[in-house]
Protein backbone atom coordinates (compact mmCIF):
# COMPACT_ATOMS: atom_id res chain seq x y z
CA UNK A 1 0.00 0.00 0.00
CA UNK A 2 1.46 3.34 -1.03
CA UNK A 3 1.73 6.36 1.21
CA UNK A 4 -1.02 8.14 -0.76
CA UNK A 5 -3.37 5.17 -0.36
CA UNK A 6 -2.72 5.11 3.37
CA UNK A 7 -3.33 8.84 3.60
CA UNK A 8 -6.59 8.47 1.67
CA UNK A 9 -7.76 5.70 4.02
CA UNK A 10 -6.91 7.78 7.07
CA UNK A 11 -8.72 10.77 5.59
CA UNK A 12 -11.81 8.65 4.85
CA UNK A 13 -11.76 7.27 8.39
CA UNK A 14 -11.47 10.78 9.87
CA UNK A 15 -14.40 12.00 7.79
CA UNK A 16 -16.44 8.95 8.76
CA UNK A 17 -15.78 9.53 12.47
CA UNK A 18 -16.50 13.26 12.14
CA UNK A 19 -19.77 12.60 10.30
CA UNK A 20 -20.76 10.02 12.92
CA UNK A 21 -20.19 12.42 15.80
CA UNK A 22 -21.84 15.31 14.00
CA UNK A 23 -24.84 13.10 13.20
CA UNK A 24 -25.10 12.05 16.86
CA UNK A 25 -25.03 15.71 17.90
CA UNK A 26 -27.75 16.72 15.44
CA UNK A 27 -29.85 13.70 16.41
CA UNK A 28 -29.47 14.50 20.12
CA UNK A 29 -30.50 18.10 19.57
CA UNK A 30 -33.50 17.18 17.44
CA UNK A 31 -34.72 14.53 19.87
CA UNK A 32 -34.22 16.69 22.94
CA UNK A 33 -35.99 19.72 21.47
CA UNK A 34 -39.49 18.24 21.88
CA UNK A 35 -38.88 17.53 25.58
CA UNK A 36 -37.26 20.88 26.31
CA UNK A 37 -40.03 22.75 24.51
CA UNK A 38 -42.77 20.80 26.28
CA UNK A 39 -41.08 21.13 29.67
CA UNK A 40 -40.73 24.90 29.29
CA UNK A 41 -44.31 25.20 28.07
CA UNK A 42 -45.66 23.19 31.01
CA UNK A 43 -43.55 25.17 33.48
CA UNK A 44 -44.56 28.57 32.10
CA UNK A 45 -48.26 27.63 32.03
CA UNK A 46 -48.08 25.67 35.26
CA UNK A 47 -51.55 26.31 36.71
CA UNK A 48 -53.48 25.58 33.53
CA UNK A 49 -51.33 22.60 32.65
CA UNK A 50 -51.66 21.18 36.18
CA UNK A 51 -55.45 21.41 35.94
CA UNK A 52 -55.45 19.74 32.52
CA UNK A 53 -53.19 16.95 33.80
CA UNK A 54 -55.36 16.49 36.90
CA UNK A 55 -58.33 15.97 34.56
CA UNK A 56 -56.31 13.14 32.97
CA UNK A 57 -55.66 11.60 36.38
CA UNK A 58 -52.12 12.91 36.83
CA UNK A 59 -51.55 14.34 40.32
CA UNK A 60 -49.42 17.36 41.10
CA UNK A 61 -46.31 15.44 42.27
CA UNK A 62 -46.25 13.37 39.08
CA UNK A 63 -46.86 16.49 37.00
CA UNK A 64 -43.89 18.27 38.63
CA UNK A 65 -41.76 15.14 38.13
CA UNK A 66 -42.77 15.12 34.47
CA UNK A 67 -41.58 18.69 34.02
CA UNK A 68 -38.33 17.93 35.85
CA UNK A 69 -37.74 14.83 33.71
CA UNK A 70 -38.43 16.63 30.45
CA UNK A 71 -36.17 19.54 31.31
CA UNK A 72 -33.43 17.59 33.09
CA UNK A 73 -33.18 14.64 30.73
CA UNK A 74 -33.79 16.90 27.74
CA UNK A 75 -30.79 19.04 28.72
CA UNK A 76 -28.82 15.87 29.46
CA UNK A 77 -29.38 14.56 25.95
CA UNK A 78 -28.86 17.94 24.27
CA UNK A 79 -25.58 18.77 26.01
CA UNK A 80 -24.24 15.25 26.15
CA UNK A 81 -23.96 15.03 29.95
CA UNK A 82 -25.04 11.61 31.24
CA UNK A 83 -26.59 11.12 27.83
CA UNK A 84 -27.27 7.42 28.16
CA UNK A 85 -29.12 7.89 31.44
CA UNK A 86 -31.16 10.80 30.07
CA UNK A 87 -32.01 8.86 26.91
CA UNK A 88 -33.18 5.83 28.90
CA UNK A 89 -35.32 8.05 31.12
CA UNK A 90 -36.93 9.78 28.15
CA UNK A 91 -37.39 6.49 26.31
CA UNK A 92 -39.22 4.97 29.28
CA UNK A 93 -41.25 8.17 29.65
CA UNK A 94 -42.36 7.90 26.00
CA UNK A 95 -43.35 4.26 26.44
CA UNK A 96 -45.37 5.17 29.53
CA UNK A 97 -47.02 8.11 27.76
CA UNK A 98 -47.93 5.97 24.76
CA UNK A 99 -49.45 3.16 26.81
CA UNK A 100 -51.21 5.35 29.37
CA UNK A 101 -52.56 8.22 27.29
CA UNK A 102 -52.69 7.25 23.61
CA UNK A 103 -54.53 3.94 23.44
CA UNK A 104 -57.76 5.10 21.80
CA UNK A 105 -56.86 3.67 18.41
CA UNK A 106 -60.30 4.53 17.01
CA UNK A 107 -59.02 8.12 16.90
CA UNK A 108 -56.50 8.65 14.11
CA UNK A 109 -54.70 11.40 16.04
CA UNK A 110 -54.37 9.18 19.15
CA UNK A 111 -52.98 6.35 17.02
CA UNK A 112 -50.52 8.77 15.45
CA UNK A 113 -49.43 10.05 18.89
CA UNK A 114 -49.03 6.44 20.07
CA UNK A 115 -46.81 5.65 17.09
CA UNK A 116 -44.79 8.86 17.51
CA UNK A 117 -44.16 8.07 21.18
CA UNK A 118 -42.98 4.58 20.25
CA UNK A 119 -40.69 5.99 17.54
CA UNK A 120 -39.20 8.57 19.92
CA UNK A 121 -38.69 5.86 22.56
CA UNK A 122 -36.90 3.74 19.98
CA UNK A 123 -34.64 6.63 19.04
CA UNK A 124 -33.84 7.29 22.67
CA UNK A 125 -32.93 3.64 23.28
CA UNK A 126 -30.67 3.68 20.20
CA UNK A 127 -29.02 6.84 21.57
CA UNK A 128 -28.58 5.11 24.94
CA UNK A 129 -26.67 2.32 23.21
CA UNK A 130 -24.68 4.56 20.84
CA UNK A 131 -23.77 7.20 23.40
CA UNK A 132 -23.34 10.91 22.85
CA UNK A 133 -20.31 10.79 20.57
CA UNK A 134 -17.26 13.02 20.72
CA UNK A 135 -19.15 16.29 20.39
CA UNK A 136 -20.48 16.14 23.93
CA UNK A 137 -19.68 17.17 27.46
CA UNK A 138 -19.52 13.47 28.44
CA UNK A 139 -16.60 12.95 26.06
CA UNK A 140 -14.89 16.16 27.15
CA UNK A 141 -15.23 15.20 30.82
CA UNK A 142 -13.95 11.65 30.21
CA UNK A 143 -10.98 12.98 28.28
CA UNK A 144 -10.18 15.49 31.04
CA UNK A 145 -10.37 12.78 33.71
CA UNK A 146 -8.09 10.49 31.68
CA UNK A 147 -5.56 13.30 31.30
CA UNK A 148 -5.67 13.98 35.05
CA UNK A 149 -5.07 10.30 35.78
CA UNK A 150 -2.06 10.26 33.42
CA UNK A 151 -0.76 13.41 35.11
CA UNK A 152 -1.11 11.81 38.57
CA UNK A 153 0.75 8.71 37.39
CA UNK A 154 3.52 10.85 35.92
CA UNK A 155 3.88 12.88 39.11
CA UNK A 156 3.90 9.70 41.21
CA UNK A 157 6.64 8.22 39.01
CA UNK A 158 8.73 11.37 39.20
CA UNK A 159 8.36 11.58 42.97
CA UNK A 160 9.32 7.92 43.35
CA UNK A 161 12.51 8.41 41.35
CA UNK A 162 13.44 11.55 43.30
CA UNK A 163 12.95 9.91 46.72
CA UNK A 164 15.20 6.84 46.95
CA UNK A 165 13.84 6.00 50.41
CA UNK A 166 10.23 5.54 49.27
CA UNK A 167 9.13 2.00 48.35
CA UNK A 168 8.82 3.07 44.73
CA UNK A 169 12.23 4.72 44.81
CA UNK A 170 13.85 1.62 46.33
CA UNK A 171 12.30 -0.51 43.61
CA UNK A 172 13.53 1.92 40.97
CA UNK A 173 17.02 1.86 42.55
CA UNK A 174 17.05 -1.94 42.51
CA UNK A 175 16.18 -1.92 38.83
CA UNK A 176 19.11 0.40 38.08
CA UNK A 177 21.61 -1.86 39.87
Amino acid sequence: MTLNERAAKLHALAIKLYVRDLTLLVGRLLMSFIFLHEGVTLATHFDGAAKAMAAQGVGLPLFVATIALQLGAGLSVATGVLTRLGAIGLGLFCLATATLFHTNFASQSELLNFEKDLAIAGGMFVLAVAGAGRISLDWLLARTLQQRQRDRETVASLLAVENPFSPEGRRAGLRRS
